[in-house]
């Protein structure tokens, strides 16, 4: 399959009144663990696969006698850290923008989030191509992919569709020379035709955020370091499964990658632990699947909730098997879905 790019509108004179959509990516090369927080640049590369399914839509409109911005998610007032996250984005947009005035923020998530599956990524990825456009930045991919970042590391990717590489960059040199360093861009992925089923076997928030899971396990961790020169090898591996679509292979390197990351969370101190009883459950279900000759393959973030990658024509019997081995949970099927883009007044 050819990976989508992002759709990219000409952004009209004056604007300033936007709305972009965006969907959430799995990463099968995981990003874990930063090198520089303020920028969010990672401590190494990244691989992902952008989904068809659980957008983000978000307006942003510019108000001129505002005082704050007006922030609402999912028609309710945004508060706490979610608020200080997206004023401080807006606040870098509105500095390379050269403009003060203050904007209303509406964001509706169809993401479960906090559990694990990417709502960060659809949510600052949708936000930084609306506020972009209505604060009049006319930026190329690159360009978005690397504002994106600055609210979440992981949004970098979901401005592409299909597959996409987040580069981590350099923390050498000026800090806007780390900052140009570090983007993402499309990934070609031939003759691939996969399929994520997405089994949610606990859609609440997670007791660790990210962020101090992240920081808990590079400080403290001693298999961070050795699975962090693991992941090179993984990234160079996975390129080039992807490039000559072997699925097989694309599913071995993601599974091994993230379970070796989740040994790096388990060996901090203390442990961190996002997978559950029912994550093993859907786990040992995979591997049956695997003995009965069905290329099915698991990767999961940070969060109890498994990804299963397999081919788009087992995605049915995959989605069978995951919902008997947790039964109550949400199964979802998704396939490669579109970058992040502008839409029009009509939709």
């Amino acid at each position: 399959m050819r990976s989508e790019q992002l759709v990219r509108p000409r952004v009209p004179d004056g604007a300033a009144d936007a709305t972009a959509v965006a969907h959430p990516n799995i990463a099968l090369i995981k990003y874990w663990g930063k090198s520089d927080e303020r920028l969010f640049l990672p401590r190494t590369d990244s691989l992902s696969m952008t989904l068809d399914i659980f957008p983000t839509t978000t307006r942003v409109r510019l108000a001129d006698e505002a005082e704050h911005d007006t922030l609402t998610f999912n028609g309710r007032p945004a508060t706490g850290e979610a608020a200080r996250r997206i004023v401080a984005f807006l606040d870098l947009v509105r500095e390379r923008a050269g403009l003060g005035r203050r904007a209303v923020v509406d964001t509706e998530n169809t993401v479960p989030t906090g559990a694990g599956l990417a709502s960060s990524a659809s949510g600052f990825a949708a936000l930084a191509v609306a506020a972009a456009a209505a604060y009049g930045l006319d930026l190329d991919a690159a360009a978005l992919s690397r504002l994106a970042r600055r609210g979440s590391g992981s949004a970098s990717r979901s401005v592409f569709g299909g597959f996409a590489v987040w580069h981590a960059g350099t923390t050498t040199g000026t800090a806007t020379q780390a900052d140009l360093s570090s983007y993402a861009e499309p990934v070609e992925a031939g003759g691939l035709d996969p399929a994520l089923v997405i089994a949610v076997v606990n859609a609440g928030p997670k007791e660790v955020s990210s962020r101090e899971a992240m920081r808990r396990t590079v400080d403290t961790s001693p298999l961070y370091e050795p699975w962090a020169l693991s992941s090179k090898a993984d990234l160079a591996d996975m390129r080039a499964a992807l490039s000559r679509g072997d699925l097989p292979a694309v599913g071995e390197i993601a599974e091994r990658n993230a379970l070796g990351m989740h040994a790096t969370m388990l060996a901090a101190r203390p442990a961190v632990r996002y997978i559950s009883p029912a994550s093993l459950t859907v786990l040992d279900s995979v591997l049956r699947l695997r003995q009965d000759g069905v290329p099915a393959y698991v990767t999961m973030d940070a969060g109890p909730n498994v990804k299963v990658l397999c081919r788009r024509a087992d995605a049915e019997r995959v989605a069978e098997t995951v919902r008997g081995a947790a039964p109550g949970g949400a199964v979802h099927i998704a396939k490669p879905g579109p970058g992040a883009r502008l839409l029009s007044e009509d939709g």
